[in-house]
């Protein structure tokens, strides 16, 4: 993230600080989305577990899908944080919501480590579980397109790419890092000491960092884009974008959300468990091979935002929604070989693609969307997408071998997803690189 903020403070940039602001900014926001990631993270690195200990069922199969649809849960309560968050973020600035999706991230994280299993209260312990992941959710909700657009909406206009790549790399980052801590703690520990107590300290663990990421996160100032679009809604000079600016603005938002929601979870959530459930690997290789892919997802996101700062955003997205749409069946089949070295090829050509949908994916969320409305809809567009699509990606391509039987099925749906969007980013998605973010 350190070479990143260099980058970007190569170009003037009008914020007050200058250089050292754009790096405190890119490091202040990088280590809070750092956390809130890993902290959703490692959920999904546990599902099997928790599903064994929150919902015990001796059919096969049944805890893990269980356990993979409180997963989506937390997706489905995504809209109801940007329709609570958005608002605030256009109103109040984008720092009150970094401020609070971090704390309200880093409360639930903890709690879940301490909840008691279902053996110990019964049922109560799943509805606790689903009640902390869905405030989960919402807070994620707040946190991806207001992190995205406080470092896009603060950075040089031909950085803006660039800038967004912070966002997807101390993502990613946090995945690798919740996959290390997810395959060091299986491998040093055996089947019941893991269920007894070892996947609950990386939970209660994350409430350190949320207290770091939220000391930092209450020391910055807003951004230039907001402070202007506050002096001009005071003056009473500017005008409310259409219903035809929103309405194509929202519909171009969901597209390449659900594009970047659906690829992102397959890869970072999916794959392990379907390794380890489908494929019969061993826990800790299927997360050392995703731990490598994921070394890789986080290289190229520098260098991805760097190269659409050059070319543009829209050539890059439609040809990794083209990409997804021909390569999910040929990923799975890699995938299903149960060979290392194919199932490394397979993971790491998928996380190149999703590292392309998501720089896009956050600077586009800034791009699309007038100044004025672009906390809301960013935030609605975003989550909506990724919880009617992406959410339940996992649950549905575990349910579709369950049903069949067919363990290279689930790049069905990736696939129809990823080719209903190129349809309509092709139609819908301008070149977006030069437009002027703070439009009101």
């Amino acid at each position: 993230m350190d070479a990143i903020s260099q980058s970007l403070g190569a170009s003037s940039i009008r914020t007050r600080g200058g250089q050292s602001d754009i790096r405190k900014r890119a490091m202040a926001v990088g280590i809070g989305n750092f956390m809130e990631w890993f902290d959703f993270a490692i959920y999904g690195y546990f599902a099997a577990v928790i599903g064994m200990l929150f919902f015990p069922s001796s059919a096969p199969g049944v805890s893990l899908l269980s356990s993979l649809a409180v997963f989506a849960v937390g997706f489905l309560s995504r809209p109801f944080g940007a329709l609570i968050l958005g608002p605030i973020g256009d109103r109040f600035g984008r720092r009150a919501v970094l401020i609070i999706t971090v704390f309200g991230m880093g409360v639930c994280t903890t709690i879940i480590g301490l909840l008691p299993s279902y053996e110990a209260i019964g049922i109560a312990a799943p509805i606790l579980l689903i009640a902390m992941r869905f405030i989960q959710g919402m807070m994620v909700g707040g946190e991806w397109s207001s992190a995205g657009i406080y470092i896009v909406e603060s950075a040089p206009s031909n950085r803006r790419a660039t800038a967004a790549s912070v966002i997807t790399g101390t993502a990613g980052l946090a995945f690798l890092f919740g996959t290390f801590t997810a395959a060091s703690i299986s491998s040093a520990l055996d089947d019941a000491q893991l269920a007894a107590w070892g996947w609950r300290l990386p939970f209660v663990a994350s409430i350190v960092m949320t207290g770091i990421a939220v000391f930092i996160r209450r020391k910055l100032g807003d951004t230039p884009v907001y402070e202007e679009m506050v002096r001009q809604r005071d003056s009473h000079k500017a005008q409310a974008p259409s219903k035809a600016v929103r309405r194509r603005a929202f519909i171009t938002t969901f597209a390449f959300s659900a594009l970047f929601g659906v690829s992102l979870y397959y890869f970072i959530t999916y794959a392990n468990n379907h390794l380890v459930s489908t494929v019969g690997m061993p826990r800790s290789s299927a997360l050392w091979l995703c731990s490598i892919a994921l070394v890789v997802y986080v290289i190229v996101n520098p260098l991805i935002g760097r190269l659409s700062d050059s070319i543009g955003r829209r050539k890059l997205l439609l040809a990794a929604a083209a990409a997804l749409t021909l390569l999910a069946y040929p990923i799975f089949l890699l995938l299903n070989t149960g060979h290392p070295l194919a199932i490394l090829l397979g993971l790491t050509v998928m996380g190149v693609l999703v590292a392309i949908t998501a720089v896009m994916d956050v600077v586009l969320l800034v791009e699309v969307f007038p100044a004025s409305i672009r906390s809301t809809g960013a935030a609605l567009g975003h989550n909506l997408a990724l919880a009617i699509l992406a959410g339940p990606g996992p649950f549905i391509a575990a349910a579709l071998i369950r049903q069949t039987g067919d363990a290279n099925l689930p790049a069905a749906y990736l696939a129809a997803v990823s080719l209903v969007c190129l349809v309509v980013l092709w139609k819908t998605l301008p070149e977006t690189r030069d437009n002027d973010i703070s439009r009101f």
